[in-house]
């Protein structure tokens, strides 16, 4: 997984301090490690959205005025409802042997049978939540749809992790990550023919 260096300003919390911050284009965030106190921070919001919409996770080198520099990851982010900006993020503190959860996007690899057929390839679940060690983390979960049909459908229990040994997937066996999707016109061939059996 790439490392990313991200500048950081600490900051007082004061009453209007976020709305002044995000105003002059930066973003509030806070930084937290198990058993520390918790350090707010501010960040360049041009800066900030290039990893937040990145479609690969990355470790994030936090650097002070000081030089000092911390790593992280970024653990939530929360954004406007109305105008979709970020508006505030935590980033988690970590060390090189520590057990961490990290949310990494999924990309589907291979043609499908499936699509080669006229269907369509979806994928429902945009990221996976995966526990192990950061240097063991990849940048995205590799899922090869070689083998998919027309209405069959790859779930979390599904996905071989022989490639990312030292990692365990976090979210619900049983959720559905990549499927294939008949096209509109079969599906509607599809359900007239099953009324008329059953008239």
């Amino acid at each position: 997984m790439e490392t990313i260096v991200l500048g950081v300003q600490p900051r007082t919390i004061t009453k209007n301090g976020a709305a002044k911050l995000r105003s002059n284009g930066n973003v509030p965030g806070v930084i937290y490690h198990k058993g520390e106190e918790t350090i707010p921070v501010s960040v360049n919001e041009l800066a900030l959205n290039k990893l937040v919409h990145s479609p690969e996770s990355h470790i994030i080198d936090l650097q002070f005025p000081d030089g000092k520099i911390k790593r992280s990851v970024i653990k939530d982010v929360q954004f406007d409802a109305v105008t979709d900006r970020v508006i505030h993020t935590d980033f988690q503190l970590f060390s090189a042997d520590e057990i961490i959860e990290l949310q990494v996007p999924v990309t589907a690899s291979g043609n499908s049978i499936g699509v080669e057929k006229g269907g369509k390839l979806l994928i429902i679940l945009h990221s996976l939540t995966l526990k192990g060690k950061p240097d063991e983390m990849p940048d995205h979960v590799i899922i090869d749809v070689t083998s998919l049909e027309i209405g069959h459908t790859i779930h979390v229990r599904e996905i071989p992790m022989d490639r990312y040994p030292g990692l365990v997937i976090m979210d619900d066996p049983a959720t559905p990550v990549i499927t294939v999707q008949g096209a509109k016109k079969e599906t509607e061939e599809t359900g007239e023919t099953a009324e008329t059996t059953a008239g």
